[in-house]
């Protein structure tokens, strides 16, 4: 079996960081308690969201740092916006509780915290995109709950809306009806939490090159490259496709301007293959990079390629994610969506067109992010790297249990004694292997699919690939083994030579 790379973006994005009167009953109860952000869980989630038009979700884990930074905000923010007119409601789900991994799944949570935007009843689900302090939750907040394109009428309103390093987009019509505009206000709905929307009957309002504007048309504005692109299709799909390859900057520069952290997370978020960049800002040839990296960029935009240039001060959480080290820059990386990455090292800006062509050729091997293969592997649970999984795990005559885990991960730690015990059980049955996997050390197989620490495998003999999901205790890890175990038939000759043996001994 070949094995397949995937990573997650989101990754290493975060790497680089009611109804009024339904809402009553349930805020009067929180409020004896001083809380006001509401504890969900599955057995009152679906009920508890169905009377609410508008309310958000925190998908948190209680061992999560970045959960714990965040809670004290989120509870300050949700206790200034119960006084809203109306209400407006906050959540959190601990969704590292089994009983909650259902609805994290619903809700396609891959990392902590998540947050979501459940309107009209969670029939409408969208991320949360916003600051992380309590008074930019509740600035943010209080504007995705108000209408979703603004209606511009004067210079004033477009200076508010158009504000420096952000995206924009007004919609510009000879009057607020027919086909165009509906679909304007429906795209707006759907994109609110990315970007911000307007709508004007009068042209002369916008600023940059308003006396080109001649009917019903869709400006974008943006703090880069040629600051504004307009677009006259008003198909859903079609402006939908306008907006994001145009939010995104022919090179997204990752560096210590937190402006530009959101271009970086639409980076990752777009279905190009990624090309990135990284170099010293400060260096005396960061100028010839940045003129090189331009003119590839150019080349290659319509080609599936996204490119990105990244400051080596800032972007040290990256190359632990990548597995590569400081001394490697300036380095170049691309990474596909199936997971493969292709890395060169200490590379020249004359060199990066034509490594660039070699990928687009086919002629790149890909790299593999990997802890070192152990000299020694004798503790009773066995310890796999990437580059030891073609061979221990997948191409394995063996049944094995194996586990994804995280160096900081609780459960894990508490996992580690129970694992060990189970391995012993095995240590004389040449059949069995227990092992584990340190799954943010090394690449994982697209073979399985991990969502949070520990995640647990088991291959059969014979190459059966089975997630254990149930308590973690050694009677039940052995009675899983057993009844998923295949056992390994003796060749028909050691079993002809036993017989004889046996013959010659009687």
């Amino acid at each position: 079996m070949r094995m397949a790379f995937r990573v997650s973006f989101s990754l290493f994005v975060v790497v680089f960081g009611l109804v009024a009167s339904a809402f009553t009953g349930i805020y009067a109860e929180e409020s004896e308690s001083k809380e006001f952000v509401l504890n969900l869980d599955h057995s009152n989630f679906s009920d508890t969201v169905s009377k609410l038009d508008f309310v958000v979700v925190e998908f948190y884990a209680p061992w999560c740092g970045h959960c714990k930074k965040l809670a004290p905000e989120y509870e300050k923010a949700a206790s200034i916006l119960s006084s809203h007119d109306p209400p407006l409601v906050l959540a959190k789900v601990d969704a590292s509780e089994e009983v909650n991994r259902g609805l994290a799944s619903d809700y396609e949570v891959k990392g902590f915290p998540t947050i979501k935007i459940l309107r009209n009843g969670g029939k409408n689900v969208q991320e949360y995109k916003g600051p992380r302090d309590a008074d930019g939750i509740v600035a943010y907040l209080k504007k995705q709950s108000g209408p979703a394109s603004l209606e511009i009428k004067t210079a004033d309103d477009v200076a508010n809306l158009i504000a420096d390093k952000k995206i924009a987009i007004i919609g510009v019509f000879p009057k607020f009806s027919g086909e165009e505009y509906e679909n304007f206000t429906a795209l707006a709905d759907k994109l609110r939490s990315e970007y911000e929307f307007g709508h004007t009957l009068d042209a002369k309002l916008l600023p940059r090159g308003e006396s080109s504007v001649t009917g019903p048309v869709i400006r974008l504005f943006k703090p880069f490259d040629e600051l504004f692109v307009d677009s006259k299709d008003f198909h859903t799909d079609a402006a939908e496709k306008f907006i994001e390859e145009s939010s995104v900057p022919l090179i997204t520069e990752y560096n210590s301007d937190p402006s530009n952290h959101p271009f970086v997370i639409k980076f990752f978020n777009n279905v190009n293959a990624k090309v990135l960049l990284f170099l010293n800002f400060s260096s005396d040839a960061a100028d010839a990079f940045r003129s090189k990296y331009h003119e590839i960029a150019e080349k290659y935009r319509t080609e599936g390629l996204s490119f990105l240039l990244g400051d080596l001060e800032i972007s040290k959480g990256a190359f632990q994610y990548f597995g590569i080290q400081e001394d490697q820059v300036p380095v170049i990386i691309i990474q596909t969506n199936d997971g493969k990455k292709y890395v060169k090292s200490n590379v020249e800006s004359e060199h990066i067109a034509e490594w660039v062509k070699e990928y687009k050729d086919g002629k790149l091997q890909p790299f593999i992010k990997s802890e070192p293969i152990p000299e020694q592997n004798n503790e009773p649970v066995k310890v796999f790297v990437a580059n030891s999984l073609q061979e221990l795990f997948f191409n394995s005559d063996k049944n094995v249990l194996l586990e994804f885990y995280a160096p900081w991960c609780g459960h894990c730690k508490k996992l580690a004694p129970v694992l060990d015990e189970v391995a012993v059980s095995y240590e004389s049955d040449p059949d069995v292997v227990i092992a584990k996997i340190d799954a943010t050390a090394n690449d994982i197989p697209s073979e399985f699919e991990i969502q949070g620490y520990p995640t647990i495998y088991f291959k059969s003999k014979s190459g059966k690939l089975v997630q254990y999901d149930e308590d973690r205790s050694k009677e039940n890890f052995i009675a899983f083994i057993e009844k998923n175990r295949e056992k390994i038939e003796k060749p028909a000759a050691e079993q002809t030579d036993k017989q004889d043996s046996g013959k010659d001994e009687l």
